[in-house]
C-alpha cells in the first residue's frame, strides 16, 4: 500500500449522505478533524448534494459510484448506506483501487466479509468498518478498571438492550436489509465486548423470537425478529450472551453486565458501577461517570496508518468477528444447533 505524504493529501469522499442521523457530514468532519480533505460525495438523492454542498462548499456531488469512481481522484470512501449494500460497494471501490471504510455493521454474512477482505487485499488498499465506538468513555473506562483488577477475573459478560415497543418502520426493520434485530445495536455490544473477552471463540448458539410486530410494519413477512438472543462460548471457558429485545418489559439498565470473580462491574453510556462483596454487612457499590468519547480517534488512526505507516486500529477481521458470530447465530436459530466457530 502506498503511503500518502500528508493527510492533506488523501482526498475523501462518501457513498450515501442520507438524511438518517447525518453520518455522511459525520464521517466527512472527523476525516478533516484528521486533516484528510472532502472531495466528493454520492447520494441518489439530489436535494440530499445539495446539502453536501453547503456543507463543504466546492465539493463534487454524483448520483452513481461508478461516475465518481471514473471521474474523481478521491482516495479513501466510506460507506453509508444499508447494510447489505456494504458488501457490493465495498467490493467495488476496492476494484478500482480505492480505499474503503463501511458503516457498521461491516457486512451482513461471514462470505461478504471473506469478499470484501480479499478483494483490499488484491487490490493493496485499506479495507476498515466505522466502529467509532470502540473509543467510546464507557468501553474505555471498563477496559481500565477491569485491567486493574476492580472484579477479578472476568468469566461472563451479559449484553443487553431493548424494550417494550413496536419497531419503527423504515429499512432497519427489514431483516433481509439489516440483517435483523442484532445487527445494529448488537454489533456495538459485541465489540465492547470483545475488548474485554480477547479470548478465541469456540460455537455460538442463537435463539431468536418474531411476530408480534411483524404484521404491523410495511415489511410484514420480511420484519425483523422481536427479540434476538446469542450465546458465545470462547474456547478457554467463559461466555457471553448478547439480547437485543422489542418483548422486554422490565429491560436491563445496564448496557453490559460484566461478572468476575471478585464482583460485578455495570457498563452504561454515561456512568459505570461496581458491585462487590462486603464484610457481611451486604454488598459494596461504587459508582462514577465516564469520560467523554474519542470517536474521532478512527479516523485519526487511517490518517496515521495512510501516512506514517502506524498499525490500523480497526482491521477487517477485527470487524469480522462481530459479524461472524451474527451469522453463525442465524444459522443456529435456522439448524436449531451451535454452530462451530472459523474465525477466532
Amino acid at each position: 500500500m502506498k503511503q500518502a505524504e500528508k493527510p492533506a493529501d488523501i482526498q475523501c469522499g462518501v457513498i450515501g449522505y442520507g438524511g438518517a442521523f447525518n453520518m455522511g457530514r459525520k464521517h466527512l468532519q472527523d476525516m478533516q478533524r484528521a486533516g484528510m480533505t472532502p472531495a466528493a460525495v454520492c447520494d441518489v438523492d439530489r436535494a440530499r448534494l445539495e446539502i453536501a454542498k453547503t456543507d463543504f462548499p466546492g465539493i463534487q456531488t454524483y448520483t452513481r459510484v461508478g461516475a465518481m469512481l471514473k471521474k474523481s481522484d478521491v482516495n479513501l470512501l466510506a460507506v453509508i448506506t444499508p447494510h447489505n449494500t456494504h458488501a457490493k460497494l465495498a467490493i467495488q471501490c476496492a476494484k478500482a483501487g480505492r480505499h474503503v471504510v463501511t458503516e457498521k455493521p461491516f457486512a451482513v454474512t461471514t462470505a461478504e466479509c471473506d469478499a470484501m477482505i480479499r478483494a483490499a487485499e488484491r487490490n493493496d488498499v485499506l479495507l476498515s468498518t466505522y466502529h467509532n465506538r470502540h473509543w467510546d468513555g464507557c468501553i474505555m473506562e471498563a477496559v481500565r478498571q477491569i485491567q486493574s483488577g476492580a472484579i477479578g477475573e472476568v468469566f461472563r459478560i451479559e449484553a443487553h438492550m431493548g424494550g417494550y415497543r413496536q419497531p419503527k418502520d423504515w429499512w432497519r426493520t427489514s431483516k433481509t436489509i439489516s440483517g435483523g434485530i442484532l445487527y445494529d445495536w448488537g454489533v456495538h455490544l459485541l465489540e465492547y465486548s470483545f475488548q474485554i473477552i480477547r479470548a478465541e471463540i469456540a460455537e455460538v448458539a442463537g435463539f431468536a423470537k418474531r411476530g408480534l410486530w411483524a404484521d404491523k410494519t410495511a415489511w410484514k413477512d420480511d420484519a425483523n425478529e422481536d427479540e434476538g438472543f446469542v450465546v458465545v462460548r470462547f474456547a478457554d471457558g467463559r461466555w457471553l450472551t448478547l439480547t437485543i429485545t422489542t418483548l422486554d418489559a422490565n429491560p436491563k439498565k445496564s448496557l453490559l453486565e460484566i461478572t468476575g470473580t471478585k464482583g460485578t462491574y455495570l457498563m452504561n453510556m454515561r456512568a459505570w458501577e461496581t458491585v462487590t462483596p462486603g464484610d457481611g454487612s451486604g454488598p459494596v457499590r461504587k459508582t462514577g461517570d465516564n469520560p467523554p468519547g474519542e470517536g474521532w480517534r478512527l479516523y485519526q488512526n487511517i490518517a496515521d496508518h495512510l501516512t506514517k505507516g502506524e498499525p490500523l486500529a480497526i482491521t477487517p477481521q477485527w470487524a469480522r468477528r462481530p459479524i461472524h458470530v451474527l451469522d453463525l447465530a442465524r444459522q443456529s436459530v435456522e439448524k436449531g444447533k451451535a454452530m462451530k466457530a472459523k474465525y477466532q
